[in-house]
């Protein structure tokens, strides 16, 4: 095989550490590789660093690993419809959304906690200490 390479390369060519091509094999994200006859070292080919290009991207767009073997599977069947590929992100683009609702509410908290101390106090007049110590929540 003219094309081989072995873990490391493979590493090198797509920017992933050993350990998460290894996580990737065991998730079975990644196509197992060959194994070669002499030594049982795992042997990749150029398929694997396209793979794991994508699944780079991927992550880089904060997929889940379901999600992405989904879509893994879907770009290995070309002829099927694209519908799938469109909710998943559909769903995914809600999965933000929600995501971001929630972070401005944590904002929104941590701004009015921040309110509760303005200036130089000792830590035991502190505002912002004496409401996290406090036993109501503010999470409603």
């Amino acid at each position: 095989m003219s094309n081989s390479i072995k873990i490391g390369e493979l590493a090198k060519q797509t920017g992933c550490s050993v350990e998460t091509i290894r996580f990737y094999e065991k998730e079975e994200i990644l196509t197992p590789p060959q194994r070669s006859a002499e030594n049982n070292y795992r042997i990749y080919n150029r398929n694997h660093v396209e793979q794991l290009l994508f699944i780079r991207r991927c992550r880089s767009l904060d997929m889940s690993l379901d999600e992405i073997k989904r879509l893994l599977h879907l770009r290995s069947t070309p002829q099927e419809d694209c519908t799938e590929v469109s909710d998943l992100l559909d769903t995914h683009i809600n999965q933000i959304d929600e995501h971001l609702s929630d972070l401005e509410h944590l904002k929104q908290q941590l701004e009015s906690l921040r309110q509760r101390c303005n200036g130089a106090h000792s830590a035991e007049q502190c505002g912002i200490l004496q409401e996290l110590n406090s036993t109501k929540t503010t999470d409603s």
